[in-house]
């Protein structure tokens, strides 16, 4: 877990958009990679990695359930249907 002052320095992941965090987790995961980082510094980053995946897994999921198909009826009116 980070330091308090280092949780505190970061964006609370409720106010991430998608990509924000998407672009977020990018970069822990070229840090990570690098093997440049202190152990306790490449363990707090994994850590906020992995709150960071998972919100933008909930994200993706949020979204999916919004997306809906524009269908046309037989008759020509237009309605939407959930997507699967």
């Amino acid at each position: 877990m980070p330091p308090p002052a280092a949780a505190a320095a970061e964006p609370a992941l409720a106010t991430l958009s998608f990509e924000d965090a998407l672009a977020e987790l990018e970069k822990i995961v070229r840090g990570l990679e690098g093997g440049q980082q202190k152990l306790e510094e490449a363990i707090a980053a994994y850590e906020r990695g992995a709150r960071l995946k998972a919100h933008c897994e909930a994200k993706l999921a949020e979204a999916e359930a919004r997306v809906q198909a524009i269908v046309a009826g037989t008759d020509g009116s237009l309605s939407l249907r959930p997507v699967e």
